[in-house]
């Protein structure tokens, strides 16, 4: 039995260094998740998440169609018990361009598309986050180009483009040229939240009271990317949705320079919409879904994944 002569020639002395340091590693890790969920920073529904068995819920047409495929965040709204979702759709062998879509459902798992479609083909849609704000819907959104720009409309349906979002650094300078894309929105009181990322290096806040102008709230990102591997490459926030108290940020990340690797789901939390913890054990989903959000569906919070294809994710619990 060589193993056992091997090891019985190091006496214990030189093994409890190792051994401690590895239990106090172990102990330490496990603190912290510990401490995470009992201060209620991540609640369990919103990191524990199992996919849904009819996956797909939607996906571009695959014919010759101007949504023959789908791409990036999608959004989703429910309200009295109605669906909406703002889609982009592509046909690369029609046009380059990226056209809105909308869809409508009773229940989040079947879609029905607008007759209608393309809603809105003026000006290239993509990456949209909506929010509703008195008789209104807002849609911030990817234009050509990357760059970031707001949409209107009170039904729904018909969009009218009021062109680029004008951001401001701190000192009130515009922004450096370049993308500045995957606009998210926030509303509190009278002030907007406005979430962009640039080249997916990192995440910036800026806020706006008249939604002309909206300035940095600091020039550095509120959320950078790494330093984990998971999220070192690129970072792109796609949610904000305050639970028990808190908010929490859903944003996409890939790992790899090149953006080869998958892009995965993640998960941050804030006190205060600047300063912003990741979840010890990112990313929530990890496989090649990602563009998230979450949906009250009137019992639980869905998970929605939207790209590559449209896909529902449920807490475990729920599923128990």
């Amino acid at each position: 039995m060589p193993s056992l002569v091997h090891v019985s020639r190091y006496p214990m002395p030189f093994l409890l260094p190792a051994i401690l340091a590895a239990v106090s590693n172990c102990q330490s890790l496990c603190a912290q998740q510990a401490g995470e969920s009992s201060s209620g920073e991540f609640p369990t529904e919103l990191v524990d998440l199992v996919p849904h068995s009819g996956n797909p819920v939607f996906a571009g047409t695959g014919g010759d169609t101007w949504d023959q495929k789908i791409r990036e965040r999608g959004y989703i709204l429910r309200e009295n018990g109605k669906w909406h979702l703002w889609y982009t759709g592509y046909n690369s062998k029609r046009t380059d361009k990226k056209l809105l879509g909308y869809a409508t459902s009773t229940d989040g798992f079947r879609w029905m598309r607008h007759a209608g479609n393309p809603v809105f083909d003026k000006s290239w849609v993509e990456d949209m986050c909506v929010v509703r704000h008195g008789d209104t819907y807002y849609m911030v959104a990817e234009g050509r180009r990357d760059i970031a720009h707001m949409l209107t409309s009170k039904d729904a349906v018909h969009w009218e483009d009021h062109g680029r979002l004008n951001v401001r650094t701190t000192s009130g300078e515009p922004l450096s040229a370049g993308p500045y894309g995957t606009p998210t929105v926030w509303i509190e009181g009278a002030t907007w939240y406005l979430f962009y990322e640039r080249g997916d290096r990192g995440i910036w806040l800026a806020t706006s009271t008249d939604r002309r102008r909206w300035t940095n709230v600091q020039d550095d990102p509120v959320i950078a990317c790494g330093p984990e591997a998971y999220d070192r490459s690129a970072v792109a926030l796609n949610q904000v949705i305050r639970h028990q108290g808190r908010y929490y940020a859903i944003y996409h990340a890939n790992a790899d320079p090149k953006w080869r690797g998958p892009w995965t789901t993640c998960l941050a939390v804030s006190d205060d919409l600047v300063h912003w913890k990741k979840y010890s054990k990112n990313p929530v989903i990890r496989s090649n879904d990602s563009s998230g959000i979450f949906v009250h569906d009137g019992k639980v919070l869905r998970m929605y994944t939207m790209h590559p294809e449209v896909k529902i994710w449920f807490p475990r619990t729920a599923t128990d």
